[in-house]
């Protein structure tokens, strides 16, 4: 039986293939098989399950029974919303109690780091925790279990916190790796915590007059900017332990000795009194360093000039390069050092040490100088003399005599016994050259005293090796003394 042409039917083969009416009795019967079997593909693709198509979201399973789902105090509700912080409701522009007595606000630190001291610039760099204790009734909130809400630094723009900075910086910035640092924690009655991280650099006023056996001591200033101590009372919260330091910090060229906390006003004349507290500590330079990079090579470039005393006079090059090198060698070490310091007014320990050092070397060049100038100025006087006279013979035990006209002419005439040419003439006296001349052992005892000191003064001038020889116990002798009396005061 065939149905009507137009007329689709409502079950059976026809619903699944979702065919229209056809006249199958024109189709051929090959026709006919091929539509059968297609028919039938299309019956069992039908009855297969379908895929859920994706969509781009996850299916969240449906919670089981025994699972209790938490409240989210967070969720927005519709209606009119009740907030727990009533921040609209108040202007946060003045500060709490306004027109009454002013506000307390306790303050306590934990200095994290000491990052650097520079003696340039004459500042120090410190990172510290800085926190904040006062109390705003206008941030109380109803709390069953009393306890405490925490905040990060985006409700801190909304409310009424200290205008703290920090007297005399240079730099300071608020860490906001990865986030701001500053944490503010609410409690049901009102009180606020405010903490923050913070990096400063600060002026530190250095006196260097005993650089480098010094001791530093600087101070971080903090103070309100706007209020004065009608509106604000600034204080240490728990006096001295309201400042903790970690236990490791340490500098490379400081020792730090203590921390301690002080507090007195500020007065401005424009604008008035003001709470200031005070972050003070000690520090004590390292000398090691400096033993090994000033005060070791410059002791040994003043040791090193004196070798100069046990070369021969004669031997020009060798005593002059190690004069001039020597010199070269403080001026470099003397500029190495100020270069590293501010250009102060006054004079440091340690240019003392350097200068005179540096006085000894330039001493020590000036000694040969003096002995090679005097060994010059013998050689021409002996040159002459023999030119004068070419024999000097036949004159036993002589001494030296220098004599002129006021000379007697019965001490000329003692030289009667020997040769007419060894007899010097009158005008020959007048001259005063230099003669041996022969004394006997009957001459009165303060003659000879006298022709004994005239004796050494020439001998010190013609032996110029008696300098050397002095100046090998002097120069030692003077600057181990100049050391006793340098390290006993400035130590």
């Amino acid at each position: 039986m065939v149905k009507p042409r137009g007329i689709c039917p409502t079950g059976g083969y026809w619903k699944a293939a979702r065919c229209c009416i056809i006249d199958i009795h024109k189709m051929p019967y090959f026709t006919r098989i091929i539509l059968f079997l297609f028919c039938l593909m299309v019956l069992a693709e039908s009855r297969k399950p379908r895929r859920k198509r994706w969509t781009g979201h996850l299916e969240i399973s449906k919670p089981s029974h025994s699972y209790k789902k938490n409240l989210d105090v967070t969720r927005i509700r519709t209606g009119k919303p009740q907030p727990l912080l009533r921040v609209d409701d108040h202007d946060f522009t003045m500060r709490p109690a306004f027109g009454g007595p002013a506000i307390p606000v306790g303050v306590d630190v934990q200095v994290e780091s000491l990052d650097s001291i520079s003696e340039v610039d004459m500042d120090f760099t410190m990172t510290l925790y800085l926190r904040h204790y006062w109390k705003d009734e206008r941030l109380a909130f109803s709390s069953t279990s009393n306890k405490s809400m925490t905040f990060d630094g985006r409700l801190v723009k909304k409310i009424w916190v200290p205008d703290v900075f920090f007297v005399h910086s240079k730099r300071s910035f608020i860490h906001d790796t990865t986030t701001d640092n500053i944490m503010l924690r609410l409690f049901p009655d009102g009180h606020v915590l405010y903490s923050m991280r913070i990096t400063v650099t600060a002026m530190c006023n250095m006196d260097f007059s005993h650089f480098p056996l010094d001791s530093q001591t600087c101070s971080l200033e903090l103070e309100s900017y706007a209020y004065t101590d009608e509106d604000l009372m600034l204080y240490w919260k728990n006096g001295d332990e309201s400042l903790k330091t970690d236990e490791k910090i340490s500098l490379s060229q400081f020792l730090i000795q203590k921390f301690h906390t002080t507090s007195r006003l500020a007065f401005y004349s424009s604008t008035g009194w003001y709470n200031r507290l005070y972050i003070n500590f000690t520090l004590h330079r390292h000398i090691f360093f400096f033993l090994l990079q000033t005060y070791f090579p410059a002791t040994l470039m003043v040791m090193l000039s004196w070798v100069s005393f046990w070369i021969d006079h004669k031997a020009v090059p060798a005593r002059v390069s190690l004069g001039i090198t020597t010199v070269l060698t403080m001026s470099t070490i003397i500029t190495g050092v100020n270069a590293s310091m501010p250009r102060v007014s006054y004079i440091k320990a340690v240019d003392i040490y350097l200068w005179v050092s540096f006085v000894f070397v330039f001493l020590s060049v000036l000694e040969y100088a003096a002995v090679n100038y005097l060994t010059t100025v013998q050689e021409w006087k002996e040159r002459k003399l023999r030119e004068k006279f070419p024999c000097m013979c036949g004159m036993p035990h002589s001494r030296t005599m220098m004599l002129d006209g006021s000379n007697s002419e019965s001490e000329a005439n003692s030289l009667a016994r020997y040769p007419r040419s060894h007899i010097l003439t009158e005008e020959e006296r007048q001259d005063k050259i230099v003669v041996h001349l022969a004394l006997s052992s009957e001459s009165s005892s303060s003659r000879k005293k006298g022709l004994l000191k005239g004796q050494m003064g020439l001998h010190l001038f013609q032996n110029t090796h008696a300098i050397d020889k002095y100046s090998r116990l002097i120069f030692p002798a003077s600057y181990i003394f100049f050391n006793l009396i340098y390290w006993s005061v400035f130590s």
